[in-house]
């Protein structure tokens, strides 16, 4: 009699001793790999702490108000205008302030409402930003033949003395129930 052979079921595993390593691996890989913005702000330059400070009193002149209000509404000097003519508003202004000494520059004051929407009020200083940088560039080409960012070091510093960027921002008013 023939002896019948007990077939033996091969099972099938999947070795999961180094899983844990190859999820870390993985892990490490993505994490390394992966691109993070940061948002960093808006870079605005402080005054430094004055104990007592003196008051001096600003011509009208040398004022350009700019008011936004709740819902996006821009004023400048008391003159409602688009958020996007704000620039266009300011740059004769500015122009006409450069051959005056550094204590008659055009300041120019933001002013918004406690419920202004941030975008506005980030477009509107986009705006009086872009005036100035406007006015220097052509200032610069008037004057050296090239646009400001193109100058020397030396010569950036005399057009920034000729057109000082001064924004004053205002402290919000409270808003009224």
């Amino acid at each position: 009699m023939a002896l019948l052979k007990k077939k033996t079921v091969r099972s099938v595993d999947i070795p999961t001793a180094s899983q844990a390593d190859l999820a870390f691996l993985l892990l490490l890989f993505f994490l390394v790999s992966t691109i993070i913005d940061v948002d960093t702000g808006i870079g605005l330059t402080l005054p430094e702490y004055i104990e007592d400070p003196e008051t001096v009193e600003v011509p009208k002149d040398r004022m350009a108000a700019v008011l936004i209000n709740e819902n996006g509404d821009v004023l400048v000097d008391g003159n409602p205008t688009s958020i996007f003519q704000v620039k266009n508003n300011l740059k004769p202004r500015i122009v006409s302030k450069i051959e005056l000494p550094s204590n008659k520059k055009l300041i120019v004051s933001v002013k918004t409402d406690r419920k202004t929407n941030y975008n506005a009020y980030i477009q509107a200083l986009d705006q009086i930003k872009q005036a100035y940088f406007e006015v220097r560039d052509e200032y610069s080409s008037s004057n050296y033949g090239n646009k400001f960012n193109d100058l020397s070091v030396e010569d950036q510093e005399i057009v920034k003395d000729k057109v000082p960027i001064i924004i004053s921002l205002a402290e919000p008013e409270a808003v009224k129930k």
